[in-house]
């Protein structure tokens, strides 16, 4: 969860023509000047099919949170209150996400703008920043759902729930510095470093909870597995994102795929957790309405 392009322009070229423009705003005399040099890089940079698949993919998972929350929020009346709060809590996650998600809609809407097939730059830079603001909120709240859930002890619930979450903000604070970097060691380094929360967090969803599950009723067990396995595939998928600058690809190929990659793993991790997570809930709060007796006849 650490690799993501906060200044949302990933070549060399689109960042130095935003550090101009951001000099540009201090001095006035240089605004003009600095402003169409800006626009004449970033008109080759993305091209109008590039501009309107970001700006749908954008307007698309705006809607997709915020219909999420309303399902987390009307639903949590059907499970039982022991798991009201994970419910709640899904529902928060993609409430945050929703606002983020309209902020970073409006900003690539004021960055360019798209007439007669021609995308030109307006000379207010994309702010990508949202994105790390979003995630150092919902993804500790990501794993407090999914232990929340779980019902264990209170003093497993609680020790839990600050380790995980504190390795999670730790992870995501680890890997800014690498994401406003402008050279790839640099960046390379403060991923690396945000690399060992994700590993520990690995550890303690597939070792440290797998006990737990199994103590889990038989009709939820697989369910758990798959939230688990949701969780760390999709964090997973942030890192190959990352590393798109990487490859032979620039341009817009690049700030496309990086946009576009970090939005579908954004739907999953938070959408698709979310909706297990109450599942499991109903699950769980049916086999608790049977009660112990009637299930072992």
């Amino acid at each position: 969860m650490n690799n993501f392009a906060c200044c949302g322009c990933v070549s060399e070229a689109g960042s130095a023509s935003r550090q101009r423009w951001a000099t540009s705003r201090i001095n006035p005399t240089r605004r003009t000047r600095a402003a169409d040099h800006a626009a004449e890089i970033l008109m080759d940079i993305v091209t109008p099919f590039q501009f309107a698949l970001v700006y749908n993919a954008f307007s698309f998972t705006f809607a997709a949170m915020g219909a999420a929350t309303l399902f987390f929020w009307l639903s949590r009346s059907q499970v039982a209150p022991a798991y009201r709060t994970a419910v709640v809590i899904s529902g928060l996650v993609t409430g945050i996400a929703t606002y983020h998600y309209f902020r970073i809609f409006e900003s690539w809407g004021a960055a360019f703008t798209l007439k007669d097939g021609i995308v030109t730059a307006t000379g207010f830079a994309f702010n990508d920043a949202y994105r790390y603001v979003d995630w150092l909120l919902t993804v500790p709240l990501l794993l407090v759902e999914l232990v929340l859930v779980m019902r264990l002890s209170r003093a497993e619930t609680t020790t839990k729930t600050l380790r995980l979450g504190s390795a999670a903000a730790l992870m995501i604070i680890l890997g800014y510095p690498g994401e406003i970097a402008g050279d790839i060691p640099t960046r390379v380094l403060w991923g690396t470093l945000s690399a060992i929360p994700f590993l520990y967090i690995v550890w303690e969803l597939f070792s440290g909870l797998g006990k737990s599950i199994e103590a889990q009723p038989a009709t939820t067990q697989n369910l758990v597995r798959k939230a688990r396995l949701l969780t760390f595939a999709s964090w997973g998928f942030y890192p190959i994102v990352y590393m798109v600058p990487y490859t032979e690809l620039s341009g817009g190929t690049v700030t496309t795929a990086i946009q576009i990659g970090y939005t579908i793993a954004d739907i999953v991790s938070k959408v698709g957790l979310g909706i297990l997570v109450f599942l499991i809930s109903v699950r769980k709060s049916e086999a608790e309405a049977v009660g112990p007796e009637a299930r072992a006849a």
